[in-house]
């Protein structure tokens, strides 16, 4: 079970995460001072969709709020205010201190949080990389810092008078000397295995490894056997006795050299080179096993385009990287927190290796689009606890009020509709879609238009409602208001019509008008919900566990 908070989450730190209760941060804050980042959500080719939505501004400039944190940070005396004071001295007001500003009380919060055995991992690129390892020497403590990972995340790109830019940086510090540190492995490299794996027997590729050791030595070590005499060359038996263990037990690590040798023999373990030359210990290559991941990651490639894993957002890391990441600082059942939770990599990762989790995100778009993901990967089953979006009329109104595109997308989000772009007055009268396949033959699935209206709805809208549904040939439209409608309203919008279900022949409302409230009541849009292919989202590849589950209960 993990936790989703729907805010800031600087705000969201303050509130909810008390001091001490994670063990593992990840975050992957944005920053691009010239780009605005916009989620696509793909159709189930891979190929992005039509309609796109500005999901954040990726922007960060230097104005009255960053002014009034700046001067709360540099009150405080310490390593933080000194800091913070040489990057005004030397940056002045621009973007970047405008960026810096606004992470130096996050990550003063998130190292309040974290466990005295935790770990953060901050994921950012080589535009800001220097500047946060130099913040976080002074929050986390420069004796703290434990890695600079390098992570290979493109294989090419053009870039005009210098060196093509396909890497980002993940910064790792720990709280105190104490953390958790899980020793975690990367495959072997094809050249690799072709350079050291160059024999192989009946059992498979091995590598020759010393059965010997530098030094002479007197006793059974230094004794011949089966006519070898290691002292001749300087050496001396060394016996692995960790396979021994492994194969014979406990006991066999008092054995004799000798009978060690001989049981390590009989186990074919032991490889004979021409006579005259000292035999040497057989290595057998193990896909399991590898080497110990290094700080810089070549072997986790960025998620493909056409990848099952791929679910459009623009800023997505492939699972793996995070994998990697949790296993090495945190044990199963532990506490993983994510503050920038976007389309929930950190959490499916978190999930899928037995570790509770905490996301934070600032979009409801971000919380929809996770429990889509979930659900699909893990199953309706999975508990997720969701704190910050409205669960009254009243704080559904008091949403609108605030932000009337957030209280958009947490409205479709009540229908499990995808949002379309947002730009004013671009939306031609859609601020979501429903896509499904009534013929798995047909080359584009069937639509249903959902619009969403947080003041007093009319009969007009129910009539420009019927001019789009007409334009886009779509199969049923929706209108989701705040307030309640009028008789008008339910005359018009009965008399538009039915849909008729091209597989099992069942007609629904062309046009269906529901207000919040009754949503949250739990009445549904009526729509084909069997024989129909859901086209809505790019589903995420279901995990293992789930896909057992449903094979046992077919059985």
């Amino acid at each position: 079970m993990g936790t989703l908070y729907y805010g800031d989450n600087l705000d969201i730190l303050k509130r909810y995460i008390k001091d001490e209760t994670v063990d593992l941060v990840y975050l992957d804050p944005p920053f691009n001072s010239a780009q605005s980042y916009n989620a696509f959500f793909q159709e189930k080719d891979g190929s992005a969709a039509a309609s796109q939505i500005r999901a954040f501004e990726d922007t960060w400039k230097w104005n009255q709020e960053s002014q009034r944190v700046y001067e709360e940070l540099i009150l405080q005396p310490g390593k933080v205010s000194e800091v913070m004071q040489a990057f005004k001295t030397f940056l002045g007001t621009n973007d970047m201190m405008a960026y810096l500003a606004m992470m130096c009380p996050r990550l003063v919060e998130l190292k309040r949080a974290l466990k005295s055995t935790g770990s953060l991992y901050l994921h950012c690129d080589p535009t800001a990389s220097h500047y946060l390892k130099l913040l976080c020497d002074a929050i986390m403590g420069k004796d703290n810092f434990r890695s600079e990972v390098i992570w290979k995340r493109t294989s090419a790109h053009n870039s005009a008078r210098r060196f093509g830019p396909v890497h980002d940086v993940i910064l790792l510090y720990s709280k105190t000397d104490g953390y958790v540190w899980n020793q975690v492995f990367q495959g072997y490299s094809e050249e690799y295995l072709e350079n050291f794996y160059r024999f192989s027997d009946a059992k498979g590729k091995f590598r020759i490894g010393d059965l010997t050791g530098a030094g002479t030595r007197t006793g059974e070590s230094g004794q011949a056997w089966r006519r070898v005499n290691p002292t001749n060359t300087g050496r001396h038996w060394a016996v692995p006795t960790k396979v021994l263990i492994e194969l014979f037990g406990d006991k066999s690590s008092d054995w004799s050299v000798p009978d060690k040798l001989d049981a390590l023999d009989k186990a074919g373990l032991i490889y004979w080179p021409p006579r005259g030359k000292v035999p040497g210990f057989k290595r057998y290559y193990n896909p399991k096993a590898g080497v110990p991941a290094a700080d810089v990651i070549t072997d986790i490639d960025p998620i493909a385009a056409q990848s099952a894993e791929r679910l459009g957002y623009p800023t997505q890391k492939p699972v793996a990287l995070l994998e990697r990441f949790i296993k090495a600082s945190s044990n199963p059942g532990d506490v993983v927190l994510d503050p920038f939770c976007g389309c929930g990599t950190t959490i499916d990762a978190a999930e899928k290796l037995g570790r509770k989790w905490i996301g934070i995100d600032i979009t409801h778009l971000a919380t929809s689009l996770i429990k889509s993901r979930l659900s699909d990967t893990y199953g309706s089953k999975l508990q997720i606890k969701t704190i910050g979006e409205p669960t009254t009329y009243r704080e559904a109104e008091a949403l609108a009020e605030q932000d009337k595109y957030q209280f958009q997308w947490w409205s479709l989000g009540l229908v499990g509709a995808r949002p379309v772009e947002q730009k004013k007055g671009a939306d031609h009268g859609i601020d979501g879609k429903i896509l499904f396949r009534d013929d798995l033959k047909a080359a584009k699935p069937e639509q249903i238009i959902i619009q969403v209206k947080g003041g007093r709805p009319g009969v007009k809208d129910v009539r420009d409602l019927r001019g789009v549904l007409d334009r886009e040939k779509a199969a049923i439209g929706v209108l989701i208001s705040l307030k309640t409608q009028t008789k008008e309203m339910i005359a018009e919008a009965a008399s538009v019509g039915f849909y008729t279900h091209k597989v099992n022949g069942l007609k629904y409302p062309k046009l269906q008008l529901r207000t919040v409230k009754e949503l949250m009541d739990g009445k549904a849009i009526e729509r084909p919900v069997n024989m129909v292919v859901d086209d809505t989202f790019k589903k995420a590849p279901e995990s293992k566990k789930k896909q057992s589950a449903q094979k046992n209960l077919e059985l």
